[in-house]
Parts: structure tokens; sequence; C-alpha cells
């Protein structure tokens, strides 16, 4: 190609460049409302549409009368003696429960029986309102203290028991909450 055939073409494709960006820009700016075509488009009264909107009349206020008196009339179903059957019932039963989820203090888990027994002499002699049991699985001895329902309180116990047992720890177990029966 020559030169002289090459700057047509390239003016071309400028041109159909330009031309299409031009187009592009004019299709997603902003629309500006040209003062001939405000001028040309007849302004429209917003429509009225209470032609169509219900009419009530205002409510009239009520007249001063005065309403005969009635005597209450007691409930014919009662309940009352229903409930309190059933909450006797339910004291009964929770009278007869024996133990609930809670906590005792784990004072001593080791093998040697002296030490478990010198710990729970130390316990007795110092709380002596603290129940303690000892039990023996062999070859391990395990002493706890306590009967608490509440965490709170069995880690105030702990805190209680850390001079006389390093070692001490809560553990989480069933727990006598009815000790007046034995």
């Amino acid at each position: 190609m020559t030169p002289t055939t090459t700057l047509p073409l390239l003016r071309n494709v400028l041109l159909l460049c330009g031309l299409l960006s031009l187009g592009a820009c004019a299709a997603t700016g902003p629309a500006a409302p040209a003062a001939d075509t405000a001028r040309r488009a007849p302004q429209v009264p917003p429509e009225d549409l209470s032609r169509f909107r219900p009419v009530f009349p205002a409510p009239k206020a009520p007249a001063a009368t005065t309403a005969p008196r009635v005597r209450p009339v007691p409930p014919a179903n009662q309940v009352n003696d229903q409930i309190e059957q059933r909450l006797r019932d339910l004291a009964y039963t929770n009278r007869n429960v024996k133990y609930a989820q809670g906590y005792r203090v784990l004072a001593y888990v080791g093998l040697e029986k002296d030490k478990a027994m010198s710990i729970r002499r130390a316990i007795i002699s110092r709380y002596p309102e603290e129940t303690d049991y000892l039990t023996y699985k062999q070859p391990i001895f395990r002493l706890q203290v306590g009967d608490y329902l509440t965490r709170l309180e069995a880690a105030q116990a702990l805190l209680r028991l850390r001079p006389l047992a390093p070692r001490a720890e809560l553990e989480s177990m069933q727990v006598i909450i009815n000790k007046t029966g034995y």
C-alpha cells in the first residue's frame, strides 16, 4: 500500500471510532431536557381523584345513659381445687426426691490410704458440718467433700478447702439433697 491510500483508510477508521465512542457516551450520559421539548409538551395537571374518595358521616357523640348495675356472678368452673391438689402431689413427690445434679469437691485422688485419711481428718476437724465421702476402687482412693447444688457454692467450698488439699478440684455428679431422712 502506498502512503496516499493508507491516509484515507486511517482517517475513516478514526472517524468510525470517534462516532462509536460519541454514540456510547450519548446513550449513557444524563438526559437533560431540551428547552424546545419542554415548550412543545403541554403541562398536564395532576389527576383529581377526590370524586372516587368515600365520604363517611361524622360519628355521633354517645348519649350519657346510666347502665343498670349488674351483680358479679361467681365463675361456674373453678379450677382452684384441682390446682391445689396438683401442687400437693408435686410437693409430696419432691419430698421423696433424694438426689439432684450438683457438685462435690474432689479433695484427694491417689494410691496412698494414709494421705487420704490425713486430709480427711484435717477437713473434718476444721469443717465438721461438711459431709465427706471416701471411696476405694482398687487401687485408687477418692476423697470427696460436700453436696452442693450450685457451682458457686462448690467454688466457695473449694477455696476454703484449698489450704488443706492443694490439688482439690470440682467434680460434677449426683448429690444428696434430702439429708433429713438419713
